[in-house]
């Protein structure tokens, strides 16, 4: 009858949360006391909880129960469900309290955040990144990254096809061109193509002698 009434007698004494049967409250202890006797035969991993060994048996066994009834996907929790279903509902619940822009995920709400964040520190002339080798300041930390690599001599990034190394991911993404043959950047007045951004602009000067429009299948990133 409980369910029907909403009586909750039993009520945990360290935080106030109330629950309609005994067990539940002895399961809630746990979270309280630090105890994980629910413990995975698979891999060892122990809950507080069994509905939480239940939803991890789910990363061993493969097991996808809800799907989506728009197009079939299925996932193995229940919000990574809902959180799909914003893709055919159009819904962006997460919205930017300073530009108004909506998203359908938190995390890219957090990351469009640090888009302000780098905006104010540039707009401000803040470089809080400062190199401890030389003393050169940076506004953001990935530019003092790959001003490191100067000091270090690090270039993690490695072309497969011919072993040549970079400091910066992008400068490997403009030499795998090279073996590619792609040319994404086209000039407009002429056709002519070229691997990077620097080359076009170089160009389009030859035909008037000033900086011409150009078209590019993709930005540099």
């Amino acid at each position: 009858m409980r369910v029907h009434t909403g009586e909750k007698p039993y009520i945990c004494k360290l935080c106030g949360k109330s629950f309609t049967r005994n067990g539940v409250l002895e399961t809630h202890m746990n979270i309280h006391t630090e105890t994980k006797p629910f413990v995975c035969p698979q891999c060892g991993m122990s809950f507080t909880q069994k509905s939480m060994l239940t939803l991890h048996m789910r990363t061993h066994t493969g097991e996808k129960p809800f799907i989506c009834p728009q197009c079939g996907k299925s996932f193995t929790y229940k919000v990574n469900l809902k959180t799909h279903m914003r893709c055919h509902t159009g819904e962006s619940p997460f919205k930017c309290d300073q530009c108004g822009k909506s998203f359908r995920h938190s995390a890219n709400l957090n990351k469009h955040i640090k888009v302000h964040s780098r905006k104010k520190i540039t707009h401000m002339g803040e470089k809080p990144f400062i190199c401890h080798h030389c003393g050169k300041s940076c506004s953001r930390e990935g530019n003092l990254r790959v001003h490191l690599g100067i000091h270090t001599g690090e270039k993690p990034y490695t072309c497969e096809q011919c072993g040549k190394s970079f400091n910066v991911k992008v400068n490997l993404k403009i030499h795998k061109r090279v073996h590619t043959g792609e040319k994404p950047y086209k000039c407009v007045q002429c056709e002519k193509s070229f691997t990077c951004l620097s080359s076009i602009k170089r160009h389009s000067q030859t035909h008037s002698g000033k900086k011409l429009p150009f078209s590019s299948m993709q930005e540099e990133v």
